[in-house]
């Protein structure tokens, strides 16, 4: 036989507390895999994961900076509003560590090269509060939990925000910052995403003032060791369930079960859960076909890559820094302290997101590199070059394709929203983006996980 038909039996699963379900298979081992994989397991359902990657973690990654030291490659920060990570955290055995902003602030804007304290840029105060009151006009109108029933949806669903920002913003400041801080808050170019998707981020996160915060915001902590110890956590309690380089090409589903095709063979269950970005879940063959996909042309991704700058320790402290810098070229766009609690090493993450993170990962290795360092220079021209420095495009990612999330596109809430979580008849839909509190963090996608569960517990 070939891999491809071999079929894996699951063990019995003998009486459960999910409705007579009692095997599933879960497909990518990310937050919110893991979440569903391990909930299931607890309440008695015999769960097999199957992950594309050599690793677990998805859109979490850890970074090797120096021997006992990783830092985030991937998603890293949480605040105090995201009570189902920070329980999961605590649950594990995991700690925070605040987000160190304490010192000046860089900011190379067009002519402007300042040093100042905080972090609100050297631009007129006045066009940047009309910004946000806008923005705070658009987010507080959406409807977080079926934003395609917010009043005007086909309207705002039809616009892009480059669209919104050419008509209502006049200021050149506020045209300035726009397209950054939509870099920073959603990884995304204002050309791909709706209107109506940019407000329903921005609300779904706890609105624009919430998610652009570090103290008491969405910004303000990190997980003590990076982020991805919660997916080995939570796979070290599934053992070997959790099926690592299976890459999922296709799931067939009959009157009596679901069989997932893999890399590593058939996989045979009662129910199957996706838990996979939108791409790469279309990427899936599925027989039936669902009636409707989980993306569309307009679709885009989630355009986000790390630099990480690794120094001998905080060296930018001394110079009364904090490290954030915001900056109107690329390809590092802000920067920010990662550095460990101890203080032992010093990192830097440039943050590369919306159409300058395209054009950066075109670039080669070599040419990246000395984009990284050059910037780094002129931002921060008192710290020496960074002695290490790793590049992580999520863009180009095989098996993300993108980060932060999906961008939804214009007409994309409208035809996909009302299906976004339905199950298609044994096949159930879990990710962050799947998830209309916290869309886009990691919070959503524990949150779409613990959804999932309650979902499979419910089947008769």
């Amino acid at each position: 036989m070939t891999g491809s038909d071999r079929a894996t039996t699951p063990r019995t699963g003998g009486v459960t507390e999910a409705g007579g379900v009692t095997t599933a298979v879960v497909v990518g081992a990310g937050l919110a895999g893991l979440t569903a994989a391990t909930g299931l397991a607890a309440r008695g359902v015999d769960v097999t994961v199957l992950e594309a990657r050599p690793r677990v973690g998805g859109r979490t990654h850890g970074l090797p900076v120096a021997p006992g030291c990783q830092v985030d490659a991937g998603a890293a920060y949480l605040g105090d509003r995201h009570t189902e990570l920070l329980a999961l955290v605590k649950e594990l055995g995991l700690d925070t560590t605040p987000t160190t902003m304490l010192g000046a602030g860089r900011f190379l804007l067009g002519r402007e090269d300042t040093t100042r304290g905080g972090r609100f840029p050297p631009l007129n105060a006045v066009a940047l509060g009309d910004l946000f009151e806008r923005l705070d006009e658009l987010t507080t109108a959406v409807r977080p939990d079926a934003p395609w029933l917010t009043p005007d949806a086909a309207w705002l669903d039809t616009l892009t925000a480059a669209d919104w920002a050419d008509r209502r913003l006049t200021h050149p400041d506020a045209r300035l910052f726009f397209p950054l801080f939509l870099g920073e808050m959603m990884a995304a170019d204002p050309a791909d995403v709706s209107v109506l998707h940019m407000a329903f981020y921005l609300r779904s996160g706890g609105g624009v003032r919430y998610l652009n915060a570090f103290e008491g915001g969405a910004q303000q902590d990190r997980i003590a060791g990076g982020a991805h110890q919660v997916c080995e956590r939570l796979a070290g309690r599934l053992g070997d369930r959790v099926r690592l380089d299976e890459a999922v090409h296709a799931v067939h589903q009959d009157d009596d079960g679901v069989t997932v095709h893999s890399t590593g063979g058939a996989h045979r269950a009662e129910v199957a859960v996706i838990a996979l970005p939108p791409l790469p879940a279309d990427a899936v063959e599925y027989r039936p076909a669902p009636p409707v996909r989980r993306a569309g042309e307009r679709t885009a991704r989630g355009c986000a890559v790390k630099a990480t700058m690794v120094y001998p320790e905080p060296l930018w402290r001394a110079h009364g820094l904090s490290g954030w810098s915001v900056n109107a070229e690329g390809p590092l766009l802000s920067t920010v302290d990662d550095s460990p609690a101890d203080g032992g090493v010093g990192v830097l993450t440039g943050f590369i997101t919306g159409s300058e993170a395209r054009r950066f990962g075109a670039l080669g290795p070599r040419e990246q590199r000395a984009a990284v360092v050059e910037q780094a220079a002129r931002v921060f021209p008192m710290l020496p070059p960074p002695t290490g420095l790793h590049i992580t495009d999520w863009v180009n990612e095989r098996y993300s394709q993108g980060c932060y999330a999906a961008l939804r596109g214009p007409g994309d809430w409208l035809r996909y929203g009302p299906t976004l979580t339905a199950p298609h008849r044994r096949v159930h839909w879990a990710g962050t983006e799947t998830s209309t509190e916290y869309f886009g963090l990691m919070e959503g996608a524990v949150r779409s996980g613990h959804r999932v569960v309650a979902e499979v517990l419910a089947r008769g």
